[in-house]
This record gives structure tokens, sequence and C-alpha cells, in this order.
């Protein structure tokens, strides 16, 4: 931590000359050079991370025929154009399989710590976890039964 001195009425000796009376000095400079030195490597690791990004566009778009085909332009998983009136209806089984989604990713999301800690959680923490994976299935076979797997 950096030693303020003070001075009331006079110089503060400083070692090339000093300080005129009321100034502030800070006697541990070498310190926060050491502090600063400290953050260079995450400059330089930011500075080669933005220079790959960089890189890496650019050789893309150098290296990459632009011409798009109609094919690649067309609707892909919504099943209708996507600059067409807001307003038009669509199936709803896109917000099932959308649900789906979040829930069973959720569900892996919850089972990676879970297994990670499953030494120290004990036995409260095992059949938590079996009572969220129950849940679950409740879900999983209720969603079955309404059919919302079945594409046609």
């Amino acid at each position: 931590m950096p030693i303020l001195r003070r001075s009331i009425g006079g110089v503060v000796g400083c070692g090339s000359g000093g300080l005129p009376a009321g100034s502030v000095s800070f006697a541990g400079s070498n310190h926060m050079q050491d502090l600063l030195a400290e953050y260079l490597p995450i400059l330089i690791f930011l500075g080669i991370a933005i220079g790959l990004a960089v890189v890496m566009i650019l050789a893309s778009v150098i290296a990459a025929k632009q011409r798009p085909e109609a094919e690649k332009l067309s609707a892909y998983e919504c099943g209708f154009e996507p600059f067409d009136d807001s307003r038009k209806q669509f199936d709803v089984r896109f917000y099932l399989v959308a649900i789906l989604f979040i829930i069973f990713d959720l569900e892996v999301a919850f089972l990676f710590p879970w297994a990670v800690s499953l030494g120290e959680i004990g036995v409260f923490g095992f059949w938590s976890m079996m009572a969220f994976l129950g849940v679950l299935t409740v879900g999983f076979i209720y969603e079955w039964k309404k059919g919302a797997l079945e594409w046609e």
C-alpha cells in the first residue's frame, strides 16, 4: 500500500528535488507499477483474442463465396417466410418443442453439478434429485400422451 506524505509548511523531500507545499507524494510508486504489471498478461490475452477474431472474420469474408442461393435464403425452422405479417398464426407444436427443449436442457444443467457433488450431499440430495427427475418424467409422459412428440 503506498505511503502518503503531506507537507504543511514547506517542501517534502523526495529523491529529485521535492514537491511544493500541500502536495501529495506516493512513496510506493514502484508498488503501483508492480500492480499494473500484473494486468499485462490479461491485456496481451485480450489483444490476441481480438486480433484472432478479426483475422477469422476477414478470412471468412475473403475465402468464402458471398453469393447465397435461393434455397439458403428460404424459411428454415418456423415454416413460413420471416418477413411477413407478424400476426400470422403458426402451429402450436413449435412452442411445445421449445418448451420440451427447455425442460430437458434444465434437467441436464442440474444433473451435472448434482453428479459431481453426490458424495457430499448425501441421501437427502439423492432423494431430492429423484423427486425432481420424477416430476420431469411425469411431464414427459404427459407430453407424450398428448402427442406433442409426434410430428406430421
